[in-house]
């Protein structure tokens, strides 16, 4: 099976690190032009571009706030002037400021819900008027366009001192499964990925040494993830090998939405 994104653009937000950046690298190896969107991460958002462009893709680097309006129609406009169009939207850009309920403040709830579940409702509503702009091509993709939202695990498991992140995820899935109802007459696609642990840069001390030992009693796959295991999946569902699949949520997580726990009868 040939999985091609050549003529397709995709635009990834948070796409400067982590799993944004993994997606990235994987959409354009696929043959899509990439639009890299960061919000403070203007090196690491450069630097990313000038790897796919050396590799021989077509990349270019956006700043934009997916919590602001604006910027997200500044972001969107950009794309269409740089590239002529938009094929693909990865929705990524998230944030956690934890703590326990009875001492979050109201900022850092208002502050995650409005990354994490507004900024989504405000990219993907305009992916949607900029996919109703454009014809089929169905040479290129048999749909019109493909939103895919990352979530988490924590959409399913609830999560104690983090009740902004897990709510944020749990609106989110319902926000990706009423647009996709609403859509997919139009021949656009609309999934969610809810990745379990995955190891990146920013989450070191969670996942190595004494911790990642406590962390796998939580993995019955007996490893955690890799920043191109949502990666690869990313291409797969913006993929017409993944045409047929719509209004889904793909939990990447070695089995940690099984609630390991259970497995001797709690």
């Amino acid at each position: 099976m040939l999985i091609s994104l050549h003529k397709q653009v995709a635009l990834v937000t948070g796409g400067s690190s982590g799993i944004g950046a993994a997606s990235a690298i994987a959409l354009a190896q696929a043959g899509a032009a990439v639009v890299v969107n960061y919000r403070s991460g203007r090196e690491a958002a450069q630097r990313l571009v000038e790897e796919i462009r050396s590799a021989g893709g077509e990349a270019i680097a956006v700043g934009a706030d997916v919590s602001s309006e604006k910027e997200v129609e500044a972001l969107f406009a950009e794309t269409v002037s740089a590239f002529g169009r938009l094929d693909i939207l990865l929705a990524n850009s998230g944030m956690q400021r934890d703590a326990p309920t009875v001492d979050m403040s109201l900022e850092d709830w208002n502050q995650v819900l409005q990354v994490n579940l507004t900024g989504q409702f405000l990219c993907v509503r305009a992916a949607l008027r900029q996919f109703r702009q454009q014809e089929i091509r169905e040479a290129v993709s048999r749909a019109a366009g493909k939103i895919i939202q990352m979530s988490s695990v924590h959409q399913l498991i609830p999560w104690a001192g983090r009740a902004n992140y897990a709510a944020s995820k749990g609106g989110l899935d319902l926000l990706m499964r009423s647009v996709a109802q609403e859509v997919g007459e139009q021949r656009i696609r609309v999934n969610a990925i809810a990745p379990g642990a995955i190891r990146t840069a920013i989450n070191r001390e969670a996942t190595e040494g004494e911790a990642a030992k406590s962390l796998l009693e939580l993995i019955p796959y007996g490893r955690i993830g890799d920043a191109e295991d949502i990666a690869n999946a990313v291409v797969w569902l913006a993929s017409d090998a993944a045409d047929y699949v719509h209004g889904t949520t793909l939990f990447i997580d070695g089995g940690m939405s099984l609630y390991p726990e259970f497995r001797d009868n709690g």
